[in-house]
């Protein structure tokens, strides 16, 4: 199995949101990565970025959350673009995984129309709620016509191993990280936002956008021990760690 780190766009956030001692002013530039895991049964995709359009016309596609972040990325620097890179169409993708259910973590997953679409089933019913916008979760991002399948605890997608979803919710009700097991390198944990920022998890603090600080303490400490046991962990939004991740055509084995 193969793991490639694609780019899902790149946006702009007030620094206090993630880092409390931040000043008011002052901003974060933060990746947004997906991940393409090229299983011997099937393409996986965990987390499908930010959508085009939102390059484009940020309040047409997030409407009020466009006040909060900005897409900094152009209209090609998306998942779609990096799957282009690598010699892949949406229609090759047989499975998104979504690690929750913000725009920029499912921003594109319309474009994978012959893909299952999987998240966890306390997420897609927070998706569901009636104030489900208010709380980040826009329809237009994963309501869509393909099979939307949930889960509930871990899952072991194929059976085998190599790609098990965990639950560490907190950011979110349904928030879940994918421990990848490759033969060569070992186990990577990607966490998405579970633990944000490598800064998070030294400090143990909860970003300001946290649904449930207690459960987000609680996950942080399950990364934590996973950690411990042997594995890398992959932030979800984090710079520093973005720079010196293998990105596009090379790869995890």
């Amino acid at each position: 199995m193969k793991m490639h780190v694609l780019s899902g766009g790149r946006i702009r956030m007030k620094k206090a949101v993630f880092i409390p001692d931040a000043a008011r002013t002052d901003l974060i530039e933060l990746p947004v990565m997906c991940f393409l895991l090229r299983h011997p049964q099937g393409n996986v995709l965990f987390d499908t970025g930010c959508h085009p359009l939102a390059a484009v016309d940020p309040e047409a596609r997030w409407g009020g959350m466009a006040r909060m972040m900005t897409l900094l990325s152009g209209h090609d620097d998306n998942v779609i673009g990096g799957l282009a890179a690598l010699g892949f169409k949406p229609e090759d993708i047989d499975v998104v995984v979504n690690s929750h259910l913000h725009t920029d973590h499912c921003g594109c997953n319309e474009f994978f129309t012959r893909a299952t679409i999987l998240c966890h089933a306390l997420e897609l019913q927070a998706a569901r709620a009636e104030n489900a916008e208010q709380n980040g979760f826009l329809e237009r991002d994963w309501k869509h016509p393909m099979p939307m399948k949930a889960f509930d605890g871990e899952h072991d997608l194929f059976g085998d191993e190599r790609i098990v979803l965990l639950p560490l919710p907190g950011h979110t009700p349904g928030t879940s990280a994918a421990l990848v097991s490759l033969e060569r390198e070992g186990r990577f944990l990607l966490v998405a936002d579970a633990v944000s920022l490598k800064h998070n998890l030294e400090f143990d603090h909860s970003p300001r956008n946290t649904w449930n600080p207690e459960l987000a303490a609680n996950s942080r400490a399950e990364v934590r021990r996973v950690e411990a046991s042997g594995a890398c962990v992959v932030f979800g939004h984090d710079a520093e760690q973005w720079d010196s991740l293998r990105k596009g055509v090379e790869f995890y084995d």
